[in-house]
């Protein structure tokens, strides 16, 4: 492989001047952590998402827990979620003693299959949680009219999606809980970082609760009061608190994040009209409401035709970082790790979908700083790779 400073990374952040003075500014001031600037970020979010709250917490991980806290997850409930998204989506509701139930993805987009949700609902079902994959922002109304039909919660994982939209409406509104990341490589960061966003003020309060070792001074909880001081712990909570300098890199990366989103929509663009000719090898995502949806482009996956190729994926994964081009593999189907296989029983063929979907998959370089140069030798390399290892 070619050394770390000519590898093209799939990912990375935009860190400028007025973000690094942002935190500086912060790092000056009398609060570092549990001061004003958590709340204005936590205000910018909800309002720039169009819900009520917003909770900010020191991972997207932490989101998904606190928001499966919040609806109520507790032992033996059980969560509907796709096999394809990061393993911190079903190990949120682990971590609450519930259960993972897997369905698969839809073919096309990637996101989980409606079709197949309602067959795995139970008694226990407790919550639906499907996952805006790359950036693309589903179609949440049919998720949310059948969790109505069987009195469920929806909590929607948009940690690939914020600034996404669907019809003008920004993924992660219209779920009763949402969670964003802000990780490096998404669409803001505050590197490490996440948040829940909701329109019901049970969950906000819920998520403020768990985040801080279930403990709280609001007057609405306590059973008694014995001075300004005066806390009580209602809740085995964590410390998921987020600091006030990751929060004024937050609110400066804000302030960019419309540039941000346009910038992956050209590159997706260009990627569509260099590789285009290649359909017969290689192929993406498919979006037959493309109109009316404004895409993040988190990520830009492509899948391979291996049968077209005389190679494996893993052959022509590691072609790739031979010319310096870090593509990445999102994600292995979560029932296929060992601690869902040995705790759960989910084996390979259960989700034909998704598993077809990661034999051949491969995300290619996507984020703003990117140029068309950047994007012309990805290209390059894709054709070079074809034509030597096609059948």
């Amino acid at each position: 492989m070619k050394s770390n400073s000519t590898l093209l990374p799939y990912g990375r952040q935009w860190i400028d001047d007025k973000d690094i003075k942002s935190v500086v500014h912060v790092l000056r001031s009398d609060f570092i952590t549990q001061g004003p600037t958590i709340e204005e970020f936590e205000n910018r979010i909800a309002q720039y998402c169009g819900v009520k709250y917003a909770v900010c917490v020191n991972s997207g991980t932490a989101a998904l827990h606190c928001a499966m806290f919040a609806i109520g997850i507790e032992e033996g409930d059980e969560v509907i979620l796709p096999p394809l998204t990061f393993a911190a989506t079903a190990n949120a509701v682990v971590y609450l003693k519930g259960k993972p139930v897997f369905a698969d993805i839809d073919s096309k987009t990637l996101c989980l299959d409606i079709a197949q949700v309602e067959n795995k609902i139970t008694s226990r079902t407790k919550a639906i949680a499907p996952v805006d994959f790359a950036g693309y922002p589903m179609d949440i109304i049919p998720f949310r009219r059948l969790a109505q039909k069987h009195n469920l919660k929806l909590v929607e994982d948009a940690a690939h999606a914020l600034g996404a939209k669907r019809n003008n409406i920004h993924a992660g509104s219209q779920a009763d809980a949402a969670i964003l990341s802000f990780h490096p490589v998404k669409l803001i960061t505050t590197g490490e970082g996440g948040a829940i966003i909701t329109n019901e003020e049970r969950i906000y309060k819920r998520c403020l609760l768990f985040r801080s070792h279930g403990m709280t001074k609001d007057a609405e909880f306590l059973l008694e009061n014995h001075g300004e001081w005066y806390y009580e712990m209602h809740a085995l909570g964590f410390n998921y608190r987020v600091t006030d300098f990751q929060c004024a890199l937050g609110l400066s990366q804000l302030n960019r994040i419309e540039q941000f989103i346009r910038r992956r929509n050209v590159i997706a663009e260009l990627y569509k009209k260099y590789l285009g000719k290649y359909s017969d090898y290689l192929s993406w995502p498919e979006y037959p409401d493309f109109k009316s949806i404004r895409h993040a482009y988190h990520l830009f996956v492509v899948c391979f035709k291996l049968e077209k190729f005389k190679v494996s994926r893993k052959e022509i994964y590691e072609a790739y970082r031979q010319e310096g081009i870090g593509v990445q593999v999102h994600y292995i189907p979560i029932h296929l790790q060992p601690f869902y296989k040995k705790h759960f029983g989910y084996k390979p063929g259960d989700f034909p979908v998704a598993e077809r979907y990661y034999e051949g998959c491969l995300s290619l370089p996507m984020f703003p700083l990117m140029k068309e140069s950047d994007v012309r030798r990805v290209v390059r390399i894709t054709e070079k790779i074809i034509e030597k290892y096609k059948a």
